[in-house]
């Protein structure tokens, strides 16, 4: 027995009741963002890309000189913690490895002269090192920073550990991304001072030490607080919000391409700080929250950019795919690839956007810029000195010998 087809009008009418009835409209809505209602499927259509150079992104200077500028800051806090303000070359010739210089650490000193002053030291005619007057006032500063906004930079590191699988992170992994969120290298090893009762020091399975949070309070991502502000978010379970897209000039997406991000961005958001056991990791709402972890990420991190090859490590801790990598590439408007100095930098676009609001730039941003601004100016001392003398190439010292004599007073003094 079959039942007769009913008319358009009947539908028409069906439709028109339970839209303009508030209770059953409010139930049909929320009966829509219910996650088992979305069918996760994966309808990527994979096409070559190819990667566009944008000269706008390879000309922000405090991201291309961060890695450089790293060791720099790593000498200068064990210069200034120095009870005396100068050390002996001999206190530090032999770390080169602890503080990532890959060449002679006297040479590196040399390299920066408005950093590091170099004199003759009171014994054995050892060169020692000391702070600039300008490099000791940037270092001032920065302490100064780093107290006012001590809260600040624990929550980043909350936050970074909240959407962890676990809550957890082992000391290694947090180590590593210390210098990403703003955080000094001595962090962990002060936890009386920089530990508040929600971190938790556990003991992990292979015997080492993580770091959890304990929190309670629902956490909104920087995309949701965005969204919330111009009135596109309303705090529902599943709600689908848009990425902010930043095409770069000259980028063409294929046709395929620009139809799946359409649909792709109609997919329900899950914020990286909720549960996303619900969901399938091959499925688009899948790498849409992949994509939504990757963005909260970078918008914790000082340069809002970070080293591709640092994200490998954190896929265990993260739940990220085996291939997270792709997703930067497959969306070429939210995040930027540069590789100058031979190294892969990922760059969140949004946040060198002209809304200024979208982004709440970190607080370490504007001293880091200084010390770059001071590491050029030694480019430009160094320029004068090799033109005040033409033979200065001829009469540089032999930074080998040097490292054998020191050795060989560092055995006369004992």
């Amino acid at each position: 027995m079959f039942l007769p087809k009913p008319k358009s009008s009947v539908l028409k009418q069906l439709f028109f009741v339970t839209f303009q009835n508030p209770i059953l409209s409010r139930a049909n809505h929320l009966y829509q963002k219910l996650p088992q209602q979305y069918t996760q499927t994966c309808n990527y259509v994979d096409v070559y890309m190819k990667w566009k150079k944008d000269s706008y992104y390879e000309s922000i200077e405090h991201i291309h000189k961060s890695k450089e500028l790293k060791p720099i800051l790593s000498l200068k806090d064990f210069i200034a913690q120095n009870p005396n303000g100068c050390i002996p070359i001999s206190d530090v010739s032999k770390r080169g490895l602890q503080f990532d210089v890959k060449i002679k650490v006297a040479r590196f000193l040399r390299q920066y002269p408005s950093i590091f002053e170099e004199f003759v030291g009171p014994k054995y005619n050892l060169p020692w090192f000391r702070l600039t007057e300008e490099a000791a006032a940037i270092n001032r500063e920065e302490n100064k920073v780093l107290e006012e906004y001590k809260e600040d930079l624990k929550e980043r590191l909350k936050k970074f550990i909240l959407m962890s699988k676990e809550k957890v992170l082992p000391f290694k992994i947090i180590k590593g991304m210390l210098w990403y969120l703003g955080l000094p290298e001595d962090f962990l090893q002060h936890q009386d001072k920089n530990f508040d009762s929600s971190f938790r020091v556990v003991e992990l399975e292979d015997g080492s030490k993580g770091l959890g949070v304990e929190s309670t309070k629902k956490i909104l991502s920087v995309l949701q607080k965005n969204a919330m502000r111009k009135g596109l978010y309303y705090g529902e379970p599943m709600e689908a919000i848009e990425f902010p897209l930043f095409p770069s000039k000259g980028l063409r997406l294929r046709r395929k391409i620009q139809d799946w991000l359409k649909e792709f961005q109609k997919l329900p958001y899950v914020s990286p700080y909720e549960d996303n056991s619900h969901l399938d990791p091959n499925s688009d709402i899948g790498e849409k929250r992949v994509v939504g972890l990757l963005h909260e990420f970078l918008s914790l991190f000082v340069e809002h950019s970070v080293e591709r090859k640092k994200l490998l490590c954190l896929k265990k801790y993260f739940e990220l795919p085996q291939k997270v990598h792709k997703a930067f590439e497959r969306h070429p408007h939210m995040f930027y690839l540069s590789f100058r100095n031979k190294t892969c930098t990922t760059i969140l676009k949004e946040a060198y956007g002209d809304d200024e609001l979208a982004m709440e730039r970190h607080p370490m941003a504007m001293i880091r810029k200084k010390y770059i601004k001071l590491m050029k100016e030694s480019e430009v001392i160094l320029k004068r000195r090799r033109a005040n003398n033409p033979f200065l190439e001829y009469k540089k010292l032999d930074f080998e010998m040097d490292s054998v004599n020191e050795e060989r007073r560092e055995e006369e003094k004992q």
